[in-house]
């Protein structure tokens, strides 16, 4: 059993940046891709970016060129930076390692983009 923890989230004026983190309790390695997900207030949880474990990355069109995801197997840890953000960012976030079997969730971070 793998736990993630994701940690960064907080309250951001607009244009401002954070980096999320995503903390797993063992290695990362069996994870053939890892992902972040976002649920904003009254919305359904939406697919934000994706890292396999070829370092291939993909994003949802509205982030290009403002997020980052990247991870680092040393420290078992996934993270996202998030640049120029917009009110729109405004969610939950949480993250998801996915490997052969099964998927596991975090319990998501709050980020908050207002002035």
């Amino acid at each position: 059993q793998v736990q993630l923890v994701e940690s960064g989230g907080g309250l951001v004026q607009p244009g401002g940046s954070l980096t999320l983190s995503c903390a797993a309790s063992g290695s990362i390695d069996k994870f053939y891709a890892m992902t972040w997900y976002r649920q904003g207030p009254g919305k359904q949880r939406e697919w934000v970016a994706t890292i396999t474990s070829g370092g291939s990355t993909n994003y949802l069109d509205s982030v290009k060129g403002r997020f980052t995801i990247s991870r680092d197997s040393a420290k078992s840890t996934m993270y996202q930076q998030m640049n120029s953000l917009k009110p729109e960012d405004t969610a939950v976030y949480y993250c998801n390692g996915r490997s052969t079997l099964v998927e596991y969730w975090g319990q998501g971070t709050q980020v908050t983009v207002s002035s």
